[in-house]
């Protein structure tokens, strides 16, 4: 079984690097991006509301398709995925998980007591949803199965028509269950690609998403959750208010001025994105290692090929200042790593992968 090792991702916000691709984010915005200082003083350091700022709900709500009392701002997509886990399993339950993944979709279901079954999607197939096996998989005990599109580590989608299937085999074998999916990159894209419409219409799915990658505001901590189930969005209001209570109203604010301003902060980033994953694919064609291309996100997964020494290399990555995802952060081999190609300005993102190239290289 591929070890798990969720702790070592602290390094990626505690231990700086001359070089980190490890990072999965897009570059930062700035407060100059988004208001002046004297807009910053008026705003009143009161509490917010559980639900979250009205007009940031309704910015959300327009491009999920749903409706604002639909939308729950939460702390980061992360709290949405905890309370989402606290609202809909327990000890003895059963969660059904697609791995490899971002580790809180795994720690925070199984801190709460519930069972894992894990359905991994492999590098050899393009890391595309198993749905064979997921279906599989369900069952009368499972209560919520926990998707992401784009993936994180690896930037792949899944389909429309997967999920459609996978919805109905929900209703099916497993009809207590929600489906969670985590569109945290699906705004994301590259060059002039569409942005895949959110599933937040489906029935019985849940989504959560944030400002912190396609857009570039992670340090907002602000992200949302989306239900067009009344009694459910209740459960989790409720959830919201006993553990944070309501959003910064900083953060809501400044997280209203990103999406007001959505079409020019992600038309440059995509063209961005695009122009550096197309550096990257060009640079591991020459390389012992091998690729699958993302669909979005400025992210992806590669694997050594046999020949390199899994160890030699992160130990040189190390002494080259440069810094990647190992595999095991996410519940895969270190054989395949996540590499983020969004983080780095363009004029260093030559010297990291060429630092890379020199741990590839055995001696």
């Amino acid at each position: 079984m591929t070890a798990f090792t969720p702790t070592a991702m602290t390094s990626l916000i505690d231990d700086h690097v001359r070089y980190d691709l490890a990072e999965s984010t897009s570059p930062p915005l700035s407060l100059a991006d988004l208001a002046d200082p004297a807009e910053l003083a008026a705003i009143p350091l009161g509490y917010g509301t559980t639900r979250g700022s009205a007009d940031l709900r309704e910015l959300i709500a327009a491009d999920a398709g749903v409706s604002a009392e639909q939308v729950l701002v939460t702390v980061g997509a992360i709290e949405a995925m905890f309370l989402i886990a606290q609202a809909t399993c327990g000890p003895g339950d059963r969660v059904l998980l697609v791995t490899p993944c971002f580790p809180p979709a795994r720690t925070v279901p199984e801190g709460l007591g519930a069972h894992l079954d894990l359905v991994a999607a492999t590098f050899d197939d393009g890391y595309r949803l198993p749905l064979d096996r997921v279906v599989a998989a369900l069952g009368p005990r499972t209560r919520l199965v926990s998707l992401a599109s784009p993936q994180n580590p690896s930037g792949v989608r899944i389909t429309e028509s997967e999920l459609r299937e996978l919805l109905a085999a929900v209703r099916e074998r497993a009809p207590r269950a929600v489906v969670l999916v985590d569109e945290t990159y699906r705004e994301s894209a590259y060059a002039d690609s569409p942005v895949p419409p959110s599933a937040a219409t489906l029935p019985g799915v849940l989504t959560c998403s944030s400002v912190s990658k396609a857009h570039g505001a992670p340090g907002l901590r602000l992200g949302w959750l989306t239900t067009t189930d009344p009694a459910r969005y209740a459960r989790l209001r409720e959830a919201k208010f006993v553990s944070t209570i309501a959003c910064s109203g900083v953060d809501e604010f400044l997280a209203t001025r990103v999406l007001s301003r959505r079409a020019e902060i992600l038309a440059p980033r995509a063209k961005f994105l695009g122009e550096q994953l197309g550096e990257l694919r060009a640079w591991v064609a020459g390389q012992p290692i091998e690729m699958v291309v993302p669909h979005g996100g400025p992210l992806c997964c590669l694997r050594l090929r046999p020949e390199v020494d899994v160890a030699g290399f992160y130990a040189r990555l190390t002494e080259l200042e440069t810094r990647v995802a190992p595999g095991s952060w996410f519940g895969e081999d270190d054989r395949v790593f996540r590499l983020g190609f969004g983080h780095l300005p363009a004029a260093e993102l030559g010297e990291a992968l060429g630092r890379l190239a020199d741990a590839l290289r055995t001696r």
